[in-house]
């Protein structure tokens, strides 16, 4: 893995915490979360069709990801490659600690492996346009932004996401 500059950001604490699963390469050079035009671009063009502005989210929220190192680029030049379960566990204690800073009441997880982290065993197709109750947080998945993710290819899944969007803004405006 490619150590970069810490790429979380937010207020703290905040009412949401968004946890996707590793920065991109971009996204440390410019000390911004979910800054590149790929997932972060999808990410917040999410946001924008149900009337969230990116830059009040972005100074709203705690925005972080599972592993705080890019993992480098993914085989074949598609996208980059998914941190291990090794790099996940050894980026933990690190996650534990903005939880704890954080005290969010939202946690928006952003693809498989964020969702797994707080919600295993539940499949995308499980979760995403669904809410869930853990510990006292409201957990809403989302699937991974990202062009190379071919889950947001299929209609039913675009509409799961959107209801998983929605679920957002009723808690951002609510």
């Amino acid at each position: 893995m490619t150590p970069l500059p810490a790429v979380e950001r937010g207020r703290i604490p905040s009412p949401f915490l968004v946890v996707g699963q590793a920065p991109a390469k971009g996204d440390g050079l410019k000390y911004l979360p979910f800054g590149n035009p790929g997932g972060g671009g999808g990410l917040f063009r999410w946001l924008e069709e149900e009337k969230i502005e990116g830059e009040r989210f972005r100074a709203g929220a705690y925005l972080t990801a599972l592993v705080k190192c890019y993992p480098g680029k993914g085989t074949g030049g598609k996208g980059d490659r998914p941190p291990s379960r090794l790099e996940c566990e050894n980026c933990v204690p690190f996650l534990e600690r903005e939880l704890a800073l954080v005290r969010p009441k939202v946690i928006i997880t952003v693809g498989t492996l964020a969702l797994g982290r707080f919600l295993p065993g539940v499949s995308l197709n499980e979760a995403v346009g669904r809410e869930f109750a853990k510990a006292g947080v409201t957990v809403i998945p989302l699937p991974h932004p990202s062009g190379v993710s071919l889950w947001n290819n299929e209609p039913a899944n675009r509409e799961l996401r959107r209801r998983a969007v929605a679920l957002l803004a009723e808690k951002w405006f609510g």
